[in-house]
């Protein structure tokens, strides 16, 4: 399975997500990949500073990381595309609105894992109709307080494991 985590810059939110579902999938054996891009890229930027902090205190390591606008192609390429807020699954529908079936904020679709008790991605599909989700958005922390980047990185951290528990 491959999962493309979409935020805004694609230097905060996504790059700790994606890389901590590396870390995590390596840790339990699972079989996945994980990339991300940013709605409006910073395309070639290292990870901000704070960002990349937070994420080695949780596990994750963001070696080699360079940020990246999202394309058609990607978001096509994904098995799921979890974006950080409504707007950015907006703005992934807009350029691929064949993958409505595949795209959620990474909030929806844990609730729905939640809720539903989904074991597959069209369980998750199909929950969307039937269960109302009332938080959807990951605040971006980009230029805040170093605890806001602590904030965001272990809500992060704390939503990725209901996602895995689909591969």
């Amino acid at each position: 399975m491959h999962i493309l985590f979409v935020c805004t810059g694609n230097i905060c939110r996504s790059p700790t997500a994606e890389r901590l579902a590396m870390a995590y999938a390596a840790e339990r054996g699972l079989a996945l990949t994980a990339s991300s891009a940013g709605t409006h890229g910073l395309t070639g930027h290292p990870m901000d500073q704070s960002a990349a902090t937070v994420l080695r205190q949780l596990g994750g390591d963001e070696e080699g990381f360079v940020a990246r606008r999202i394309s058609p192609r990607m978001a096509e390429e994904a098995d799921l595309i979890l974006t950080m807020t409504s707007r950015h699954r907006d703005a992934v529908l807009g350029i691929a609105p064949r993958r409505l079936r595949r795209t959620f904020t990474l909030l929806e679709a844990a609730e729905l894992v939640r809720s539903s008790e989904a074991t597959s991605l069209d369980q998750i599909a199909d929950a969307r109709a039937k269960h109302s989700v009332s938080t959807l958005d990951i605040e971006d922390p980009y230029k805040r307080a170093h605890e806001m980047y602590e904030e965001i990185g272990q809500q992060i951290a704390d939503t990725l494991p209901e996602i895995l528990r689909l591969i």
